[in-house]
C-alpha cells in the first residue's frame, strides 16, 4: 500500500471529493502533469480509497494503472479523512454523484442534487482559509447558484469562489480525452474574484493543454454545455438506431448508409454506428435532466423532442429482445443464451444503464436461461444483477460461456469478440445456432457458412430458414 503522507513541499494543494470515474482518472492526471501540486482525492467510501491505494484500482481505464503508479505515495494520495483534507486544501473539486431522482418533484427527470448540497455543507462547516470550489460532477444549470448560497451563508467568515469544469472525457479513452481533450472549459462569476480564480484554474490545464483549447465562459454557459454536448451526441446514436429500423424493413445496409451520410463534412461519421443503444452514466441523465429543465421554464415542444432521443434508446433495445424471440421460434422458455459484453461499451467495466441490463432483465422474464460473459464487467454485473430472478451464470472465459447455448447476444463492442474462433464456438453450442449481433463487430457472412444463423442490426439477416435476395 502506498504512503499517505506527503514528503516535501508543494506549490498548490488540491482537493478532489468523490473517488469515482471522473474524480479518480482526473486527478491522477493532473497530479501526472503537475509534479509540484500535492492531489488529494477523498470519498466516504473506505473499500473505494484502499481499492485505489492496492495493485487493483477500482475502476478499469487503459492506461490509467501506468499514470496512477507514477504518481500514487508522491503527489497524489487516496485518503478518507475529508473534514481534515478540507481544511488542508486551496482548491477542491467536487466530484459526486447526481443521479437522477427517483422521488419528489421531479422524479425520473430532475437530477438528485443532494450529494451536492451535503459536500457544500461539508465544506462551509470546515473551512478556515479562502477556497476555491469546482464542480467537476454533471449538474444542470444554475446548480452553482444553490452551492453558492450554501458557501455563502457563512457571512463571510471565508471567502469562496464557485467555478465550473465539466469533464467531457469517454470511458475507454478517458486518460486519451483527459492528456489531449478536445476542449476544457471552465466557467465562472464574471467578477474580480470569480474571474481571479478562473485564471489560476486554465494555468493548472495549461501545463499540458494547449490555451486555444481552453475556454472560459460564464458560470451557467459551462453548466449548461455539459448537458448539451451529451445530448447531442446521444442525438445522434438515436438517430441512426432509428434508421437501422428500417433498413432491416428494406434490406439496406445501416453501416452502407451510415457512412454515405457520414461523408458529408455538415455531420461527420462520429456516433453513427447502430446498435442496441446508448448506455452510461450521462446520457440518459443529462438527456433526462434537460427535458425537466425544458419543462420547468415552459417549453414543452423543446422537452418533448429531446425525450424522445430517450424514448428511441429505449425502442431500439426492445426491438432487440423482440426480434431474438421472433427468430427463435416465438419462445425461449428453457433456452440459453449466451450475454457477450455486459459493460456499456468497451475498454470499460462500467455497467451504469448498460442496455445489456434491459435486455438480460427481459430474457430471464421470457424464462431463458441467461450465461453473462465479459472480461472487465463481470464483477459489476453481479451488483446490479444481484436481485435478479431465474437461471444467471456468469462465465468470463467466452468459450465456456457458449457450452450448450442456443443463442449468442453480443452487447458490447469488445475488440476479442471479433478475434474468437466462431467454428470452435459453434461446435460447442445447440442447434440450430443463432448469433444476434447488436454491436455489428464480427465478420457476419463468415458466422453465416459456419452454420450460424445471424441477425445483425439495421443490416439484412443472414439465415438458413429464410431465402436470400
Amino acid at each position: 500500500m502506498a504512503s499517505t503522507k506527503p514528503q516535501k513541499k508543494f506549490r498548490k494543494k488540491i482537493l478532489c471529493i468523490g473517488a469515482g470515474y471522473v474524480g479518480g482518472p482526473t486527478m491522477a492526471m493532473i497530479a501526472l502533469k503537475c509534479p509540484d501540486y500535492i492531489v488529494t482525492v477523498v470519498d466516504i467510501n473506505e473499500d473505494k480509497i484502499n481499492s485505489w491505494n492496492s495493485g487493483k484500482l477500482p475502476i478499469f481505464e487503459p492506461g490509467l494503472d501506468e499514470i496512477v503508479r507514477k504518481t500514487r505515495g508522491k503527489n497524489l494520495f487516496f485518503r478518507t479523512d475529508i473534514e481534515q483534507q478540507i481544511r488542508d486544501n486551496d482548491i477542491i473539486f467536487v466530484s459526486v454523484n447526481t443521479p437522477t431522482k427517483t422521488f419528489g418533484s421531479g422524479a425520473g427527470y430532475a437530477a438528485d442534487l443532494q450529494f451536492v448540497e451535503k459536500t457544500a455543507r461539508l465544506i462551509l462547516e470546515n473551512s478556515t482559509s479562502p477556497k476555491i470550489v469546482i464542480e467537476k460532477s454533471t449538474l444542470p444549470v444554475k446548480t452553482a447558484l444553490a452551492m453558492e448560497r450554501i458557501l455563502m451563508s457563512g457571512k463571510g467568515r471565508v471567502k469562496f469562489e464557485v467555478l465550473s469544469n465539466p469533464e467531457f472525457m469517454a470511458e475507454g479513452s478517458a486518460i486519451k480525452d483527459l492528456e489531449n481533450p478536445d476542449r476544457v472549459l471552465i466557467g465562472s462569476r464574471e467578477t474580480a474574484g470569480g474571474i481571479a480564480a478562473r485564471r489560476l484554474l486554465v494555468d493548472i490545464y495549461a501545463r499540458w493543454v494547449d490555451t486555444g483549447k481552453i475556454i472560459t465562459s460564464n458560470i451557467w454557459s459551462s453548466e449548461l454545455s455539459k448537458l448539451v454536448a451529451n445530448a447531442f451526441l446521444a442525438q445522434r446514436v438515436s438517430s441512426i438506431n432509428s434508421i437501422s429500423a428500417l433498413c432491416e424493413k428494406t434490406d439496406a445496409d445501416i453501416s452502407e448508409v451510415a457512412k454515405a451520410v457520414g461523408t458529408d463534412s455538415r455531420i461527420g461519421g462520429k456516433f453513427l454506428v447502430a446498435g442496441v443503444g446508448f448506455g452510461g452514466s450521462c446520457f440518459r441523465k443529462d438527456i433526462l435532466n434537460l427535458v425537466y429543465l425544458c419543462r420547468f421554464y415552459g417549453l414543452q415542444e423543446v422537452a418533448d423532442y429531446w425525450e424522445s432521443v430517450v424514448k428511441i434508446n429505449e425502442y431500439q433495445q426492445e426491438r432487440f429482445i423482440i426480434n431474438i424471440l421472433g427468430k427463435m421460434f416465438n419462445t425461449l422458455a428453457g433456452k440459453k443464451i449466451c450475454v457477450l459484453g455486459f459493460a456499456f461499451k468497451a475498454n470499460t467495466g462500467d455497467t451504469r444503464e448498460s442496455p445489456a441490463i434491459y435486455i438480460t432483465h427481459r430474457l430471464l422474464a421470457e424464462c431463458a436461461e441467461v450465461v453473462i460473459s465479459d472480461p472487465k464487467a463481470l464483477e459489476n454485473a453481479a451488483i446490479v444483477m444481484a436481485d435478479t430472478t431465474g437461471k444467471l451464470s456468469y462465465e468470463e472465459n467466452p468459450y465456456e460461456a457458449v457450452k450448450g447455448c442456443h443463442a449468442i447476444a453480443i452487447l458490447t463492442e469488445w475488440s476479442l469478440y471479433k478475434e474468437l474462433d466462431y467454428k470452435k464456438i459453434f461446435r460447442a453450442m445447440a442447434k440450430p445456432a443463432f448469433i444476434f449481433d447488436g454491436r455489428n463487430i464480427i465478420d457476419h457472412e463468415k458466422c453465416y457458412k459456419i452454420g450460424f444463423n445471424v441477425y445483425p442490426v439495421g443490416k439484412p439477416a443472414l439465415s438458413h430458414f429464410e431465402s436470400r435476395v
